[in-house]
């Protein structure tokens, strides 16, 4: 084990740096261009298949369309429970037998619940591809879904909750605190971590029932990236997959949110916090309009790195913290691998010595200059190279994961895997102008949400 760990480390470092270098060296004359064959099965799978051959790994991820914005409402954090229920066996394999089965061939795998989506991956050596693709396919074909199980399950996730969530200082800021109080809409507002009372009220029934609605082949993505050839992956795609059942498709509840038109601001004392903390979001325009590009730049140019506008002011210069985060989806994932209603997103903890209005006041003053001025031709194109750097870095992180990544968010979200090689292009329509304008129409003060947290020790003087 310790042997395979190391060489598979070993390939992944040789896959980063390889492609790193292509990419780059490609990037200076011009975009993206990732092989992209797309496909659909007769049952309704989406398949995207991306050659890749710099290493000698291969990726599978399956995508479901299905996250915790619109889990079933008496049940909130049930999307994430049956994420853990996935590693329970299926047909031919029993409990944790396909991460066994992963690790022991020098692969590693993971599972995670997002805003729209539910997602399981597997980098390997290629040769243990079809092996990968056998074992979810497996999984997709059917669960193993018992009453055991999922008891089980549910202690695992309930404890979870107490050790991520309920005892730990800022447990919800600002991931969950934020969209509460933002969104007005149940499915975009609730606590997506789960209810630990909704948790455990889950029956067998219900699994059952969201599995046969949600993890059909028609509300799924299979990707796969890396070392094999077209031929022989589609051949292996259609044996293991191609046969499993059909269903129709679940049909998607109402996740639009009203145009906000004044500013909120929630305030709450955190028992295990040391220091006070502010985070504050604007609504996102929607996805892929020209404001939404102009919001990714506007991420770049007000919070990404050292020489971003508001790490400048409210770090160097004014010193209320030692750091900023936010962006776009900055909590779970990037501004490609979401598809509903969104936060522009900005979270500090300070020193106590400072006032939380003090903060928007001076990051307030940081936006109004792009709002009043269009910015300078040189510093979108700063923001550019920001963007490009760090979206390379995501083409080749984790062994092409990320990759995977975007190309399953295009195909799940947009039908269009190929999309991920008109990123650039798109973000390059941005103009100042148009950066100008939208920071205008949605960094604007009634667009605002406010999330304040107290320390008890502050709440005490309050009293």
């Amino acid at each position: 084990m310790k042997r395979t760990a190391k060489l598979f480390l070993c390939l992944c470092l040789l896959a980063l740096i390889t492609a790193s270098t292509l990419i780059s060296a490609n990037a200076q004359t011009k975009n993206i261009n990732v092989p992209v064959i797309y496909y659909k099965l007769p049952n309704g799978l989406r398949v995207v298949l991306s050659p890749e051959k710099s290493s000698p790994l291969a990726v599978v991820g399956i995508y479901y369309n299905i996250g915790f914005r619109i889990e079933p409402k008496d049940r909130t954090g049930f999307a994430h429970l049956f994420e853990h229920l996935m590693f329970q066996g299926s047909k031919n394999m029993g409990k944790m037998e396909y991460v066994k089965l992963v690790q022991n061939n020098g692969g590693v795998l993971n599972g995670s619940t997002r805003f729209d989506f539910t997602n399981y991956f597997a980098v390997v050596p290629s040769h243990k591809l079809e092996t990968l693709l056998w074992a979810e396919a497996d999984r997709m074909r059917g669960l193993d879904i018992t009453q055991e199980n999922l008891v089980n399950q549910q202690g695992v996730v309930g404890n979870e909750v107490k050790v991520n969530v309920l005892n730990q200082p800022y447990g919800t800021f600002p991931w969950i605190d934020l969209p509460m109080a933002a969104f007005t809409n149940w499915y975009n507002s609730h606590n997506f971590y789960g209810d630990l009372k909704d948790i455990e009220a889950a029956t067998l029934e219900d699994s059952k029932d969201f599995f046969k609605k949600y993890y059909a082949p028609s509300n799924a993505a299979l990707v796969v990236t890396g070392d094999f050839e077209e031929a022989q992956a589609k051949a292996w795609v259609d044996k293991y997959f191609g046969n499993i059942p059909s269903a129709k498709a679940e049909a998607l509840p109402d996740i639009t949110e009203p145009r906000q038109e004044q500013e909120k601001t929630v305030t709450r004392v955190d028992k295990l916090a040391q220091k006070p903390a502010v985070g504050y979001g604007y609504q996102m325009p929607k996805r892929n309009t020209p404001e939404y590009y102009a919001m990714g730049l506007l991420e770049q140019i007000l919070i990404n790195g050292e020489d971003s506008l508001l790490y400048q002011e409210l770090v160097k210069n004014k010193k209320y913290t030692n750091g900023i985060n936010g962006g776009v989806n900055a909590y779970l994932g990037n501004m490609f691998n979401y598809n509903g209603p969104m936060l522009f997103t900005v979270d500090l903890i300070h020193d106590d010595k400072f006032t939380p209005q003090e903060i928007l006041a001076a990051s307030d003053k940081v936006i109004e200059q792009i709002q009043n001025k269009p910015l300078p031709q040189s510093e979108l194109e700063r923001a550019m190279v920001k963007l490009r750097s760090g979206l390379y870095d995501t083409m080749t992180q984790f062994g092409g994961f990320g990759r995977a990544d975007l190309l399953a968010s295009f195909a799940l979200f947009d039908d269009n895997p190929k999309g991920i090689n008109e990123i650039e292009t798109n973000f390059r329509k941005v103009t100042p102008a148009m950066i100008q304008k939208t920071a205008k129409d949605y960094l604007r003060k009634t667009n605002r949400t406010v999330v304040i947290i107290n320390t008890e020790s502050q709440n005490k003087k309050v009293e």
